[in-house]
């Protein structure tokens, strides 16, 4: 099968733009690839700050402790400003952004002690992260982390030549193609 990519809908490398979602918040990004499928242009986008994840912890008496990513807006708005404080003491300046948290400053040295959480090495959807740092708020354990693949943000072009979030629809459209996307990336990277 012949890719869809074209070497001329290759941006430029620093070619920036800012993705906004449905409440208003914006992230800036890079542009790191475009393609067109149907008629419609699409552009694969890579934060300009460091992406964040929070992290707590289930506590099921029958099973270990598990990892378990804080996704519910309250919870987000509940611990965002010690979040924020903690960040704040690694250089890091914890921002509500759209599709993501994150944080604008450099990444901290790695040290031994921060090796990468990860999942069994069985589960290959698992994403590793780098711990940032940890922190309690009303006596639940919270860490913050950042993926060590890069986080890459899907979009199509509208109208007015502005990056759009897509829709269930679109991203079902779409999603049998991501693996070609994917290693067409990761080969440019390379």
């Amino acid at each position: 099968m012949p890719s869809r990519f074209s070497p001329d809908n290759e941006p430029e490398s620093d070619t920036y733009t800012v993705l906004t979602d449905e409440e208003g918040r914006s992230i800036e990004c890079t542009i790191e690839s475009s393609f067109d499928i149907e008629g419609q242009e699409y552009i694969l986008l890579l934060p300009v700050d460091i992406p964040v994840e929070i992290l707590t912890w289930s506590d099921d008496e029958d099973e270990e402790e598990t990892a378990v990513p804080v996704e519910s807006e309250e919870t987000i708005d509940r611990i965002f400003s010690t979040a924020k404080v903690v960040l704040e003491e690694q250089n890091l300046t914890l921002k509500r952004t759209a599709v993501t948290l994150t944080a604008a400053g450099e990444l901290p040295e790695l040290f031994d002690e921060d090796e990468p959480d990860g999942a069994d090495d069985g589960d290959e959807d698992y994403e590793e992260l780098l711990l940032l740092t940890r922190f309690y708020h009303e006596e639940q354990e919270y860490g913050i982390y950042t993926p060590l693949d890069p986080f890459f943000i899907l979009a199509r072009m509208n109208e007015r030549g502005e990056p759009e979030l897509l829709s269930p629809e679109e991203l079902d459209k779409i999603e049998p193609l991501l693996p070609e996307i994917e290693e067409r990336l990761f080969e440019d990277f390379a």
